[in-house]
């Protein structure tokens, strides 16, 4: 039976990869964007939406119906970095309840302080030190009292290769010369592959799971480690990218977002690869 699937942020790096997969596999997909409409998807309805008007976000799902809404649209910096990624996440979760949905809600590794000497697990609770880290530890609290049975998935850094993403482009631009700058050798994540997470999320849907999940990549590494690898996989020499020390900058950041995936790992069935597991199948041909 056809799942009547909500994605807000459609248009982004990883709402356009649900799109994709969910109209794959036969779900009825409606996916929302902010300005610019894309191009037109065979079995995808495509509707504006800023989540931040409230009134709009009921009417959507009040007309829409969704058995399932994954909810991806956010806001990184400027002014309306609070608004859009935690109220706006308040309000879709509202809407979702309203209407009896299943919610994945997407959080983030940033909501830690990152001074912890261990993975952090769902049980640890949000201690931001970033704006960004603040707005989304504030959507998961807007999100958990609204939808109590919604799933918060708290994940990394998401990259990958067709479209390529930003961080890997940055990365490109830094060994090849064309941009200035170091990457952290002491500023741990787990990154995820966008394949592997949007099939994960897809999967997540059908299974009874609440509460918070960390789905991430398996494999630890630095931002520069990172780096290193994603500019050897492209024949670049790994050695035109300089190391840097997040811990000098006059901006405090988190330096250890490191998540223990270990639950996700059992309860699902979608491998989560790490970066040399995914740039090895890259190689092979392989998506």
């Amino acid at each position: 039976m056809s799942r009547r699937l909500l994605i807000t942020g459609g248009t982004g790096y990883l709402g356009s990869v649900l799109v994709r997969q969910s109209a794959a596999l036969g779900d009825t997909v409606a996916a929302t964007y902010y300005s610019n409409m894309p191009p037109p998807q065979p079995g995808v309805i495509w509707l504006p939406l800023d989540v931040r008007d409230d009134l709009a976000v009921f009417q959507a799902l009040d007309e829409l119906r969704p058995d399932l809404v994954i909810h991806t649209a956010f806001q990184q910096t400027g002014p309306d970095l609070m608004s859009i990624t935690a109220d706006g996440a308040g309000h879709v979760a509202t809407a979702a309840a309203r209407c009896n949905a299943r919610l994945i809600h997407m959080s983030s590794d940033v909501i830690f302080d990152g001074e912890a000497e261990r993975a952090y697990h769902e049980a640890d609770p949000p201690a931001p030190i970033s704006a960004y880290g603040a707005a989304k530890a504030r959507a998961e609290a807007l999100v958990s009292s609204a939808h109590p049975q919604a799933v918060l998935v708290r994940t990394s850094l998401i990259y990958g290769f067709d479209p390529i993403d930003r961080i890997s482009r940055f990365t490109l631009d830094v060994a090849r010369g064309q941009i200035q700058a170091q990457l952290f050798s002491d500023e741990y994540r787990c990154p995820i592959y966008v394949e592997d997470l949007a099939s994960a999320l897809l999967e997540l849907c059908d299974l009874p799971y609440q509460g918070i999940l960390n789905i991430a990549g398996a494999e630890r590494v630095s931002r520069y480690e990172l780096g290193t690898l994603i500019a050897r996989a492209w024949g670049l020499d790994p050695t035109s990218i300089p190391a840097g020390l997040s811990a000098s900058q006059a901006t405090p950041r988190p330096r250890n977002c490191t998540l223990n995936i270990s639950r996700a790992q059992a309860l699902l069935k979608t491998p989560l690869r790490g970066i040399r597991a995914v740039l090895r199948a890259v190689e092979a041909g392989e998506r």
